[in-house]
């Protein structure tokens, strides 16, 4: 797609500018079980075909980011969806470790708030980063978060310093994270429902297991 700065609202494509395309409505699906399916068969993926995400494909990804709640409907969140890959290449290095299977994805969705705007803002960019999460397996897409918030780029730099200064964000930016996106080049099995930790949860009250 080249350097080509596609922005809607608080969404970038490529970089960081003015908005200029509308999104796409995300497709109605009928089902009551839909939902619970998505959620139990969905897995991290860190390998990725080379294929390039299409522009229909990540409109969609666009409308359901921008779709996310936030506290107070004060939607601090931007968010940043770069596909050159150059760029992906250079945010595989924000950290020493956990980061460096972006590389090879064709999308890479960085997830920034503004804290001027909200307190609760690692909360909402959160929220909008598993609405993605949901998306992206949705659309037949594999997906990874990879953690920036709190993470250092080495011994002097933050990773959130790092990934700021190569995509040019301003100061009222914060990176919670970036989402690595692409289509699977691996299969993983469903966790197991009987694998799940049903031991943390509680009824009423603390230690109580019966409902």
């Amino acid at each position: 797609m080249g350097q080509l700065s596609v922005c809607i609202e608080t969404v970038h494509i490529e970089g960081y500018g003015p908005a200029d395309r509308s999104p796409a409505r995300l497709p109605e699906k009928k089902g009551k079980t839909m939902f619970l399916d998505l959620i139990s068969q969905r897995r991290s993926i860190r390998r990725y075909d080379p294929k390039p995400v299409e522009g229909e494909i990540l409109d969609k990804l666009v409308e359901t980011a921008l779709r996310a709640p936030s506290s107070r409907g004060l939607n601090p969140w931007t968010f940043i969806f770069v596909t050159n890959p150059d760029t992906i290449g250079k945010l595989s290095e924000a950290k020493p470790h956990g980061a460096s299977f972006l590389r090879k994805a064709p999308l890479a969705v960085v997830v920034c708030a503004n804290p001027g705007i909200s307190d609760v803002w690692v909360e909402d960019a959160a929220i909008a980063s598993i609405f993605l999460h949901l998306a992206a397996a949705d659309l037949g897409l594999g997906s990874c978060w990879i953690q920036i918030r709190k993470r250092m780029h080495n011994e002097k730099l933050s990773a959130h310093e790092y990934v700021a200064q190569l995509l040019g964000l301003p100061a009222t930016l914060d990176v919670d994270a970036i989402i690595a996106m692409g289509y699977p080049a691996e299969t993983k099995n469903p966790h197991r429902k009987n694998s799940l930790q049903y031991e943390k949860i509680h009824y009423n009250q603390y230690g109580r297991k019966n409902q």
